[in-house]
Protein backbone atom coordinates (compact mmCIF):
# COMPACT_ATOMS: atom_id res chain seq x y z
CA UNK A 1 0.00 0.00 0.00
CA UNK A 2 2.87 2.37 0.73
CA UNK A 3 5.06 1.67 -2.31
CA UNK A 4 3.59 4.43 -4.47
CA UNK A 5 3.97 6.81 -1.56
CA UNK A 6 7.66 5.90 -1.25
CA UNK A 7 8.25 6.45 -4.99
CA UNK A 8 6.64 9.86 -4.64
CA UNK A 9 9.01 10.71 -1.79
CA UNK A 10 12.03 9.67 -3.87
CA UNK A 11 10.96 11.84 -6.81
CA UNK A 12 10.28 14.74 -4.45
CA UNK A 13 13.71 14.42 -2.87
CA UNK A 14 15.36 14.53 -6.31
CA UNK A 15 13.66 17.89 -6.92
CA UNK A 16 14.66 19.03 -3.44
CA UNK A 17 18.32 18.21 -4.03
CA UNK A 18 18.37 20.09 -7.33
CA UNK A 19 16.97 23.21 -5.69
CA UNK A 20 19.22 22.90 -2.65
CA UNK A 21 22.34 22.72 -4.83
CA UNK A 22 21.41 25.97 -6.57
CA UNK A 23 20.54 27.68 -3.30
CA UNK A 24 23.83 26.50 -1.79
CA UNK A 25 25.79 28.11 -4.64
CA UNK A 26 23.86 31.38 -4.39
CA UNK A 27 24.02 31.56 -0.58
CA UNK A 28 27.75 30.86 -0.34
CA UNK A 29 28.57 33.40 -3.05
CA UNK A 30 26.49 36.16 -1.48
CA UNK A 31 27.82 35.40 2.02
CA UNK A 32 31.35 36.07 0.78
CA UNK A 33 30.24 39.27 -0.97
CA UNK A 34 28.39 40.55 2.11
CA UNK A 35 31.30 39.71 4.41
CA UNK A 36 33.61 41.81 2.24
CA UNK A 37 30.99 44.56 2.26
CA UNK A 38 30.70 44.43 6.05
CA UNK A 39 34.44 44.97 6.50
CA UNK A 40 34.51 47.78 3.94
CA UNK A 41 31.46 49.61 5.29
CA UNK A 42 31.79 48.79 9.02
CA UNK A 43 28.12 47.72 9.14
CA UNK A 44 27.10 45.33 11.93
CA UNK A 45 23.80 44.55 10.21
CA UNK A 46 25.63 43.58 7.04
CA UNK A 47 28.16 41.55 9.03
CA UNK A 48 25.33 39.83 10.90
CA UNK A 49 23.57 39.00 7.65
CA UNK A 50 26.81 37.65 6.17
CA UNK A 51 27.44 35.52 9.25
CA UNK A 52 23.88 34.27 9.11
CA UNK A 53 24.33 33.32 5.47
CA UNK A 54 27.53 31.40 6.24
CA UNK A 55 25.54 29.56 8.90
CA UNK A 56 22.86 28.93 6.31
CA UNK A 57 25.47 27.54 3.94
CA UNK A 58 26.38 24.91 6.52
CA UNK A 59 22.69 24.27 7.20
CA UNK A 60 21.93 23.75 3.52
CA UNK A 61 24.87 21.35 3.25
CA UNK A 62 23.31 19.43 6.14
CA UNK A 63 19.89 19.47 4.46
CA UNK A 64 21.35 18.33 1.16
CA UNK A 65 23.34 15.56 2.84
CA UNK A 66 20.27 14.44 4.78
CA UNK A 67 18.22 14.27 1.58
CA UNK A 68 20.81 11.91 0.08
CA UNK A 69 21.06 9.82 3.25
CA UNK A 70 17.28 9.48 3.43
CA UNK A 71 17.29 7.67 0.07
CA UNK A 72 19.44 4.84 1.42
CA UNK A 73 17.49 1.57 1.58
CA UNK A 74 16.15 0.07 4.77
CA UNK A 75 18.11 -2.70 6.45
CA UNK A 76 17.30 -5.43 8.98
CA UNK A 77 18.67 -3.13 11.68
CA UNK A 78 17.14 0.12 10.40
CA UNK A 79 13.78 -1.08 9.17
CA UNK A 80 12.49 2.42 8.35
CA UNK A 81 15.66 3.33 6.49
CA UNK A 82 17.22 6.74 7.13
CA UNK A 83 14.18 8.98 6.80
CA UNK A 84 14.82 10.47 10.24
CA UNK A 85 18.09 11.95 8.93
CA UNK A 86 15.96 14.75 7.48
CA UNK A 87 14.50 15.50 10.89
CA UNK A 88 17.94 15.54 12.53
CA UNK A 89 19.19 18.00 9.89
CA UNK A 90 16.17 20.24 10.46
CA UNK A 91 16.76 20.05 14.22
CA UNK A 92 20.38 21.18 13.79
CA UNK A 93 19.16 24.02 11.57
CA UNK A 94 16.79 25.16 14.29
CA UNK A 95 19.48 25.07 16.99
CA UNK A 96 21.87 27.04 14.76
CA UNK A 97 19.18 29.65 14.11
CA UNK A 98 18.70 30.12 17.84
CA UNK A 99 22.46 30.57 18.23
CA UNK A 100 22.46 33.23 15.53
CA UNK A 101 19.64 35.03 17.33
CA UNK A 102 21.67 35.10 20.53
CA UNK A 103 24.75 36.50 18.81
CA UNK A 104 22.81 39.20 16.98
CA UNK A 105 21.07 40.25 20.18
CA UNK A 106 24.38 40.57 22.05
CA UNK A 107 26.28 42.36 19.30
CA UNK A 108 23.34 44.64 18.56
CA UNK A 109 23.03 45.80 22.16
CA UNK A 110 26.79 46.44 22.42
CA UNK A 111 26.79 48.57 19.26
CA UNK A 112 23.57 50.30 20.32
CA UNK A 113 25.27 51.50 23.51
CA UNK A 114 28.48 52.40 21.70
CA UNK A 115 27.59 53.23 18.06
CA UNK A 116 30.17 52.96 15.31
CA UNK A 117 30.13 54.99 12.10
CA UNK A 118 29.27 53.03 8.94
CA UNK A 119 29.74 53.71 5.23
CA UNK A 120 26.08 53.87 4.20
CA UNK A 121 26.51 53.83 0.38
CA UNK A 122 28.66 50.69 0.48
CA UNK A 123 26.31 49.11 3.00
CA UNK A 124 23.35 49.76 0.70
CA UNK A 125 25.08 48.37 -2.37
CA UNK A 126 26.13 45.10 -0.74
CA UNK A 127 22.79 44.64 1.04
CA UNK A 128 20.93 45.12 -2.25
CA UNK A 129 23.01 42.38 -3.88
CA UNK A 130 22.22 40.12 -0.94
CA UNK A 131 18.50 40.84 -1.12
CA UNK A 132 18.26 40.01 -4.83
CA UNK A 133 20.17 36.75 -4.35
CA UNK A 134 18.10 35.78 -1.31
CA UNK A 135 14.86 36.36 -3.19
CA UNK A 136 16.12 34.04 -5.93
CA UNK A 137 16.80 31.37 -3.30
CA UNK A 138 13.38 31.90 -1.69
CA UNK A 139 11.67 31.39 -5.06
CA UNK A 140 13.62 28.16 -5.62
CA UNK A 141 12.51 26.65 -2.31
CA UNK A 142 9.03 28.15 -1.89
CA UNK A 143 7.15 25.44 -3.80
CA UNK A 144 8.80 22.63 -1.80
CA UNK A 145 8.73 24.12 1.70
CA UNK A 146 5.71 22.06 2.84
CA UNK A 147 7.05 18.75 1.55
CA UNK A 148 9.32 18.04 4.52
CA UNK A 149 10.70 19.63 7.66
CA UNK A 150 14.11 19.42 6.07
CA UNK A 151 13.03 21.63 3.15
CA UNK A 152 11.05 23.85 5.46
CA UNK A 153 14.18 24.43 7.51
CA UNK A 154 16.18 25.36 4.42
CA UNK A 155 13.38 27.66 3.22
CA UNK A 156 13.20 29.45 6.57
CA UNK A 157 16.95 29.94 6.50
CA UNK A 158 16.94 31.77 3.15
CA UNK A 159 13.72 33.63 4.00
CA UNK A 160 15.29 35.02 7.16
CA UNK A 161 18.32 35.98 5.05
CA UNK A 162 16.04 37.99 2.77
CA UNK A 163 14.56 39.81 5.77
CA UNK A 164 18.07 40.44 7.03
CA UNK A 165 19.16 41.99 3.75
CA UNK A 166 16.00 44.11 3.66
CA UNK A 167 16.65 45.31 7.22
CA UNK A 168 20.23 46.21 6.27
CA UNK A 169 18.94 48.22 3.30
CA UNK A 170 16.50 50.15 5.50
CA UNK A 171 19.23 50.81 8.06
CA UNK A 172 21.58 51.98 5.33
CA UNK A 173 18.99 54.42 4.02
CA UNK A 174 18.40 55.81 7.51
CA UNK A 175 22.13 56.27 8.14
CA UNK A 176 22.60 57.84 4.70
CA UNK A 177 19.75 60.33 5.06
CA UNK A 178 19.89 61.16 8.78
CA UNK A 179 23.34 60.13 10.04
CA UNK A 180 21.71 58.04 12.78
CA UNK A 181 24.37 55.30 13.10
CA UNK A 182 22.39 53.37 15.71
CA UNK A 183 20.03 52.33 12.91
CA UNK A 184 22.64 49.73 11.98
CA UNK A 185 22.47 48.17 15.45
CA UNK A 186 18.68 48.33 15.49
CA UNK A 187 18.61 46.48 12.17
CA UNK A 188 20.76 43.66 13.60
CA UNK A 189 18.35 43.35 16.55
CA UNK A 190 15.41 43.30 14.12
CA UNK A 191 17.05 40.41 12.26
CA UNK A 192 17.26 38.48 15.53
CA UNK A 193 13.57 39.14 16.25
CA UNK A 194 12.59 37.94 12.77
CA UNK A 195 14.57 34.71 13.07
CA UNK A 196 13.48 33.67 16.57
CA UNK A 197 9.83 32.58 16.00
CA UNK A 198 10.78 30.62 12.87
CA UNK A 199 13.58 28.84 14.69
CA UNK A 200 11.29 28.00 17.59
CA UNK A 201 8.56 26.69 15.29
CA UNK A 202 11.02 24.47 13.44
CA UNK A 203 12.46 23.07 16.68
CA UNK A 204 8.97 22.40 18.05
CA UNK A 205 7.95 20.42 14.98
CA UNK A 206 11.20 18.43 14.95
CA UNK A 207 10.80 17.48 18.60
CA UNK A 208 7.20 16.47 17.92
CA UNK A 209 8.36 14.02 15.24
CA UNK A 210 11.20 12.65 17.38
CA UNK A 211 8.81 12.12 20.32
CA UNK A 212 6.46 10.33 17.93
CA UNK A 213 3.50 12.60 18.57
CA UNK A 214 0.42 12.16 16.41
CA UNK A 215 0.79 13.72 12.92
CA UNK A 216 -0.55 17.27 12.51
CA UNK A 217 -4.28 17.23 11.84
CA UNK A 218 -4.73 13.63 13.02
CA UNK A 219 -6.93 13.19 16.09
CA UNK A 220 -6.33 9.66 17.36
CA UNK A 221 -9.78 9.48 18.96
CA UNK A 222 -11.41 10.42 15.66
CA UNK A 223 -9.38 7.69 13.94
CA UNK A 224 -10.51 5.23 16.60
CA UNK A 225 -14.16 6.10 16.01
CA UNK A 226 -13.77 5.69 12.24
CA UNK A 227 -12.20 2.26 12.63
CA UNK A 228 -14.73 1.21 15.27
CA UNK A 229 -17.51 2.13 12.85
CA UNK A 230 -16.34 -0.38 10.24
CA UNK A 231 -18.64 -3.36 9.67
CA UNK A 232 -18.03 -6.15 12.17
CA UNK A 233 -15.57 -4.17 14.33
CA UNK A 234 -16.33 -4.34 18.06
CA UNK A 235 -13.23 -2.74 19.56
CA UNK A 236 -10.09 -0.79 18.63
CA UNK A 237 -7.17 -0.69 21.06
CA UNK A 238 -3.40 -0.23 21.15
CA UNK A 239 -3.90 2.52 18.57
CA UNK A 240 -0.77 4.55 17.77
CA UNK A 241 -0.16 7.22 15.14
CA UNK A 242 3.17 8.93 14.51
CA UNK A 243 5.42 10.38 11.79
CA UNK A 244 8.43 8.53 10.44
CA UNK A 245 9.49 11.83 8.90
CA UNK A 246 7.50 14.87 7.80
CA UNK A 247 4.83 13.81 5.33
CA UNK A 248 5.19 10.10 6.18
CA UNK A 249 2.54 9.26 8.76
CA UNK A 250 2.24 5.74 10.18
CA UNK A 251 -0.38 3.97 12.24
CA UNK A 252 -0.79 0.68 14.06
CA UNK A 253 -3.78 -0.78 15.89
CA UNK A 254 -5.32 -3.94 17.28
CA UNK A 255 -8.83 -4.36 15.88
CA UNK A 256 -11.32 -6.81 17.35
CA UNK A 257 -13.97 -8.10 14.92
CA UNK A 258 -16.83 -10.54 15.26
CA UNK A 259 -16.26 -14.16 14.36
CA UNK A 260 -19.14 -13.88 11.90
CA UNK A 261 -17.40 -11.03 10.05
CA UNK A 262 -14.20 -13.06 9.79
CA UNK A 263 -16.12 -16.08 8.49
CA UNK A 264 -18.11 -14.12 5.90
CA UNK A 265 -15.50 -11.59 4.65
CA UNK A 266 -12.13 -13.00 5.65
CA UNK A 267 -9.12 -11.23 7.14
CA UNK A 268 -7.91 -9.94 3.76
CA UNK A 269 -11.08 -8.00 2.99
CA UNK A 270 -11.26 -6.57 6.50
CA UNK A 271 -7.65 -5.39 6.28
CA UNK A 272 -8.38 -3.75 2.92
CA UNK A 273 -11.37 -1.91 4.40
CA UNK A 274 -9.43 -0.70 7.43
CA UNK A 275 -6.50 0.44 5.29
CA UNK A 276 -8.80 2.30 2.91
CA UNK A 277 -10.49 3.95 5.89
CA UNK A 278 -7.33 5.56 7.31
CA UNK A 279 -5.88 6.31 3.86
CA UNK A 280 -8.95 8.10 2.50
CA UNK A 281 -9.99 9.94 5.67
CA UNK A 282 -6.61 10.73 7.24
CA UNK A 283 -4.01 10.37 4.46
CA UNK A 284 -2.14 7.59 6.30
CA UNK A 285 -0.75 5.04 3.86
CA UNK A 286 1.59 3.22 6.25
CA UNK A 287 -0.88 1.36 8.44
CA UNK A 288 -0.50 -1.95 10.27
CA UNK A 289 -3.49 -3.74 11.78
CA UNK A 290 -3.67 -6.78 13.99
CA UNK A 291 -7.09 -8.30 13.44
CA UNK A 292 -8.37 -10.31 16.41
CA UNK A 293 -11.53 -12.44 16.53
CA UNK A 294 -13.92 -11.49 19.28
CA UNK A 295 -13.61 -14.98 20.70
CA UNK A 296 -9.89 -14.30 21.29
CA UNK A 297 -10.53 -11.13 23.33
CA UNK A 298 -10.31 -12.92 26.68
CA UNK A 299 -6.74 -13.97 25.82
CA UNK A 300 -5.56 -10.39 25.36
CA UNK A 301 -3.43 -8.90 28.19
CA UNK A 302 -5.36 -6.41 30.27
CA UNK A 303 -3.01 -3.51 29.46
CA UNK A 304 -3.55 -3.99 25.73
CA UNK A 305 -7.00 -2.40 26.01
CA UNK A 306 -5.80 0.84 27.58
Amino acid sequence: MGSGHDHGHQAGRAKDRSRLRLVLLVTLSVAVVELVGAFLSGSLALFADAGHMFTDTAAIVLALSASYVATLPASPRRTFGYHRAEILAALINGVVLLGVCGYLAYAGVVRLLDPVAVDAPQMLAFAAVGLVANLVSVSLLATRREESLNMRGAFLEVLSDAFGSAAAIVAGLVVLTTGFDRADSIASLAIAVLILPRAWSLLRDCVSVLLEAAPPGVDVEVVRRHLAGAAGVTDVHDLHAWQITSGMAALSAHVTVTDEALDSRGVGQILDELGECVASHFGIDHATFQVEPESHRDHEPGEAHL
